[in-house]
C-alpha cells in the first residue's frame, strides 16, 4: 500500500523485533512503521530498546488494539506516531508522513494524563515497599530492614494493594515489573 501511494519509498519489512532493531541500527530510512505485536517482542520492548541503544528513529506504531493504555505507553516510550489498523489508508499515510517530517501525530488523548499509572498514586514508602517486594523480601525482612513493625508493613501493603487494585504481592510485583521498563519522567 505504501509504494502505491507514491509519497513513500518502501525500504524493507521484517517480522521480528530483533530484525527491526538491526535495521534501525543501520538507520537507512526516515520513518519506521512498527507493529505492536511482533513475532518475538511487543512494541513496548522495541521502543524501550531503541531508547536504551540511543537510536534516534522516528516511529509510528501500527496497532489493532484500541486500548488507550497502549497508546499512552507508546507516547511515554517515544513513539512519534500512532495509528490503528482499522483507520482509513489516508489517515495512516498522513500519520506516517507527518512523523517522517518530524511531527508528532497521535490520536487524541489528554496529554496531561500520559504519565498517570497505578504506580503514580503510591506514596514514597509504598514505592519503597514495592521495590523490595520485587526483590523477594518477606514482611519480616521488610520490617527488620526498614525499622518499622511487621504490622505497619502489612498496613502499607494493604494500602498499596488497594491503590494498585491487586489482590496479592505477586500481582503487585507483576505490575511493578511491567512499569519498570518505562523511561523516567
Amino acid at each position: 500500500m505504501l509504494e502505491c501511494d507514491g509519497r513513500f519509498d518502501f525500504v524493507d519489512a521484517v517480522q521480528s523485533g530483533k530484525q527491526f532493531l538491526e535495521l534501525a541500527a543501520a538507520a537507512k530510512f526516515d520513518v519506521a512503521v512498527l507493529g505492536w505485536k511482533l513475532a518475538d517482542m511487543d512494541g513496548a520492548d522495541v521502543l524501550a530498546e531503541l531508547q536504551s541503544r540511543k537510536l534516534d528513529i522516528r516511529v509510528t506504531v501500527f496497532s489493532n488494539d484500541h486500548d488507550i493504555g497502549i497508546l499512552k505507553q507508546c507516547v511515554r516510550l517515544g513513539a512519534q506516531g500512532y495509528c490503528f489498523q482499522f483507520d482509513e489508508p489516508p489517515i495512516i499515510f498522513e500519520t506516517i508522513l507527518a512523523v517522517a517530517h518530524g511531527r508528532i501525530c497521535i490520536p487524541y488523548i489528554d496529554i496531561n494524563k500520559v504519565n498517570d499509572t497505578p504506580l503514580s498514586q503510591l506514596t514514597v514508602r509504598e514505592r519503597e515497599l514495592l521495590a523490595v517486594l520485587s526483590d523477594g523480601w518477606t514482611n519480616l525482612q521488610i520490617a527488620t530492614r526498614t525499622g518499622i513493625s511487621e504490622n505497619t508493613v502489612k498496613y502499607h501493603l494493604k494500602n498499596l494493594y488497594d491503590k494498585l487494585d491487586v489482590r496479592n504481592r505477586a500481582m503487585a510485583v507483576a505490575l511493578y515489573s511491567s512499569e519498570k521498563r518505562r523511561p523516567p519522567k
